[in-house]
């Protein structure tokens, strides 16, 4: 176990006020030793990386100018034209510092008191800072986090990936580094296959620290410029060197997280074209089943036949009354929601600019509403053949019911035929859902009128009439379903309208956050009450205090009224964010192809793409076999197929 007591410091043998001249002299001597031995492994790196030999002294190394221009060529990438390579004169060894030193100024980087002769004669002090705002013109300068930059954004970067390690406290460049700890919890944020965080000894500062140096190096690529005791073994780390050293685990975490991404974007839209996939199969089958279905119920009415008595011919009535009560409102119900389905299909589609679903021949819309007509035919002689066997009524009032409620049920018809034919912009389709809206009210004093004819009916013992297949339940329930499909429409809609918006999140949460919405939402009203929001949130993971969700719930009525849809989203999209465009995804795919125009099940392999991703990817992307017989497949005819012209994929 590790101690260090800050307070008391020791150099030359005996102890030194951290108040007097000598102690603070010491202690400046100590960071300039620090920052020197760190600056010139900084500048090693650059030097070794293209083949020149490193530095061993700065003073020594740097007085004739021929490192600093060549540091300068290699940092500026560009060639700063002839100079003295051999200079053995002052005034040589002059003008190489000078030519390094402007070229310093003509990037923009503004130089402070020090001019060649400094240089020359090996002024360190002034030789450290020239290093230093090197350092933080081409190494620290383009950290940025939250509109932060350099020092400021570069701890904030720590703080943040720091924050779960309760151990770990990161305020500076200095003592919040002399345990070691940050440096391991930034190794084990980010890799946590490379350390094993909890089992470390939190008091061993110098171990702790030994072994961050040793696995950033050999592992991640930072080279190590600072030694265990810089850190561990000094009342004041040098802030400097410290962040000199910590913007390297910036850089090289940064560039894990843009390879992460790249291979994040193809999974997202793998997890788009699934979802889209899973339901179009989805709308073929349940078609496929409805048209089934009432292709039987016709075969079935047309083998029947009847006995001559009235009591068959009122159980004939009963099995048809049932199949009126329960199967076909199951149709009724099952139509409305394939042509829904379809309907979101398309919606989603032309929402992330993908080419229109066209059925195959036989399930489309129309196909549907013939089997539906054809269905309406049967059910219309079936009605008839029973009504025949037990008419017993007044001609007058089967002829008033009868036209009140086929004139209803047209009606009905036309607006739910203009609700499922719906399409254009979804501005537009919500004005269309609305106006459609205004006239249901007329259709429910009209239910009334069909209602009042049926007691009539009734009260006549009419119990059967050849002019109609409708009941007053029938057309109530269609009515209410249509009052529900139109309110659906309108949530649907609006909804779309926010998710098109929310270009900053994936499909895939889009899909899990509206999903989420509509279970909570048990009246259907299109807005969550506070424990329906808490609910809903907590579902996805997300717990707040009661103090907290009061907060929440408060700010999101005072911005929305009530807590909508877009409020919600909204609410969730400070948590998650992401969006794809089709530029992204084809640089996407040529990273994972390693700019091949194709990719093979290797590359999607190494991509670390999940396991039903890349099998979704083989099934969906064109392929040819090479000479080898293995397939390559083709992501730019592919994506050229899924996506609009018009998007300039």
């Amino acid at each position: 176990m590790d101690s260090f007591n800050p307070n008391r410091a020791s150099w030359g043998g005996g102890l030194l006020s951290p108040l007097s001249p000598t102690f603070i002299e010491s202690l400046e001597a100590r960071s300039r030793d620090v920052q020197e031995r760190t600056f010139c492994k900084w500048l090693n790196t650059k030097l070794e990386a293209n083949g020149y030999p490193p530095m061993t002294s700065l003073v020594k190394d740097l007085s004739d100018g021929v490192r600093l221009i060549q540091l300068m060529e290699i940092m500026g990438d560009t060639s700063l034209g002839r100079y003295n390579k051999n200079p053995r004169m002052r005034v040589q060894k002059a003008e190489n510092v000078n030519k390094a030193l402007e070229f310093i100024t003509s990037r923009g980087v503004k130089l402070t008191n020090i001019g060649p002769e400094d240089i020359i004669d090996g002024n360190l002090k002034l030789i450290l800072g020239m290093i230093w705002t090197l350092i933080l013109r081409f190494t620290i300068a383009d950290i940025s986090e939250e509109g932060l930059s350099a020092k400021e954004g570069l701890l904030l970067w720590c703080q943040r990936k720091t924050e779960p390690y309760k151990e770990v406290d990161v305020q500076d460049f200095s003592l919040s580094w002399s345990d070691g700890l940050a440096l391991c919890a930034l190794i084990h944020c980010h890799r946590p296959d490379l350390i094993d965080y909890d089992k470390l000894d939190k008091t061993d500062r110098h171990g702790n620290t030994r072994l961050a140096f040793q696995i950033a190096q050999e592992h991640l690529g930072i080279p190590q410029l600072l030694e265990v005791a810089d850190l561990c073994d000094t009342q004041h780390p040098d802030e400097r060197s410290v962040m000199t050293y910590v913007a390297g685990y910036f850089h090289a975490f940064s560039s894990m997280e843009q390879t992460e991404t790249v291979s994040r974007r193809v999974e997202k839209f793998a997890e788009l074209m699934q979802s889209v996939w899973t339901s179009r199969n989805d709308y073929e089958r349940r078609v496929r089943e409805l048209l089934r279905s009432m292709a039987e119920m016709r075969d079935t009415w047309a083998a029947k036949s009847f006995a001559g008595t009235y009591a068959d011919a009122r159980e004939h009535a009963a099995s048809f009354q049932n199949y009126k009560q329960t199967t076909k409102r199951s149709w009724v119900t099952e139509k409305q929601d394939v042509a829904t389905l379809f309907g979101n299909v398309q919606t989603k589609l032309k929402t992330y600019g993908l080419r229109e679903y066209v059925p195959p021949p036989g399930l489309t819309l129309p196909d549907v509403d013939g089997a539906w007509n054809t269905l309406l035919k049967a059910e219309a002689e079936r009605s008839k053949a029973i009504n025949a066997e037990i008419r017993q009524i007044k001609e007058n009032l089967r002829r008033k019911f009868a036209d009140l409620a086929n004139d209803f049920e047209r009606r009905l018809r036309i607006i739910s035929t203009e609700l499922v034919s719906i399409e254009g912009p979804l501005e537009e389709q919500m004005d269309q859902v609305r106006a459609l809206q205004t006239r249901v009210p007329a259709l429910s004093d009209s239910l009334r009128a069909v209602a009042d004819a049926e007691d009539e009916c009734r009260a006549a013992n009419v119990d059967e009439n050849d002019y109609t297949v409708f009941t007053v339940e029938d057309l109530r329930f269609e009515l209410e379903l249509l009052s529900q499909s139109i309110t659906k429409k309108i949530a649907f809609i609006d909804n779309q309208i926010v998710s098109r918006n929310m270009t900053n999140l994936t499909p895939a949460q889009l899909e899990q956050f509206e999903s989420t919405f509509r279970y909570f939402d048990k009246d259907e009203s299109n807005t969550l009450n506070q424990s329906e929001m808490a609910a809903a949130l907590a579902s996805l993971g997300i717990v707040y205090s009661d103090e907290d969700m009061d907060l929440i719930y408060d700010q999101l009525m005072q911005d929305y009224g009530a807590v909508t849809f877009e409020a919600f989203i909204n609410l969730l999209v400070d948590i998650m964010e992401d969006q794809t465009s089709p530029a992204q995804l084809r640089e996407a795919f040529r990273g994972i192809a390693a700019d091949k125009p194709y990719v093979t099940e290797l590359d999607l392999r190494v991509a670390h793409l999940p396991a039903n991703a890349t099998d979704f990817l083989r099934q969906a992307m064109p392929s040819s076999a090479n000479g080898a017989g293995e397939p390559e497949y083709d992501y730019e005819r592919w994506l050229d197929e899924v996506f609009d012209s018009q998007d300039g994929f």
